[in-house]
């Protein structure tokens, strides 16, 4: 029997002011698409942001703001407030959407990410085998990149939340010791 295969992506961006969401399903052209619906439960959230026809389209590419996910109200498109780091748990369904549906837990790691790229900036790496010091911290910082996609793998494709958010909680406290300029 033919039917809709449902997918959505939501790839890592160095932007903190969007979440990006891309409709990756592939539909079955003799199937109607009707009623599609987009649901995104923030961290720390209950209830889902619903999003619907004509925001939600086949084939969507759509960037949301902290104003289209509803944290925040004020200074909406003359200011754009960081999206949070987290577990988003993101639903894309259509018509019945009870039965057509997807469900994915999706670990944004981009305020932790945009850390990292400045701290390599920091380093004075050159075009040459680098000195023990420059080699350590980029181990360090190839470690905590390890975890970063640990954490992401243990939330999105192992489906363990709790040990892909200690992984992850434990990259950004490597990411505060290493950017701490006192710290012993």
């Amino acid at each position: 029997m033919a039917q809709h295969k449902l997918s959505v992506e939501a790839p890592d961006t160095l932007n903190t002011f969007i979440l990006r969401l891309v409709d990756t399903s592939v539909y079955d052209p003799n199937m109607a698409v009707d009623c599609p619906i987009l649901e995104i439960t923030l961290p720390g959230f209950t209830h889902p942001v619903q999003f619907t026809t004509p925001d939600i389209t086949t084939g969507f590419i759509k960037n949301f703001t902290a104003c289209d996910l509803e944290i925040q109200t004020a200074n909406c498109a003359t200011q754009y407030n960081d999206i949070p780091d987290g577990i988003y748990v993101i639903k894309y369904s259509v018509s019945p959407n009870d039965v057509v549906y997807v469900e994915y837990n999706h670990l944004r790691i981009t305020k932790a990410l945009v850390r990292y790229q400045e701290i390599l900036c920091d380093i004075d790496v050159a075009a040459c085998d680098p000195t023990d010091e420059i080699r350590k911290k980029l181990d360090s910082l190839a470690l905590i990149k390890s975890y970063l996609e640990a954490a992401k793998a243990k939330v999105e494709t192992c489906h363990e939340p709790q040990k892909g958010m200690e992984l992850f909680s434990y990259a950004k406290k490597l990411l505060d010791k290493f950017e701490c300029k006192s710290c012993h």
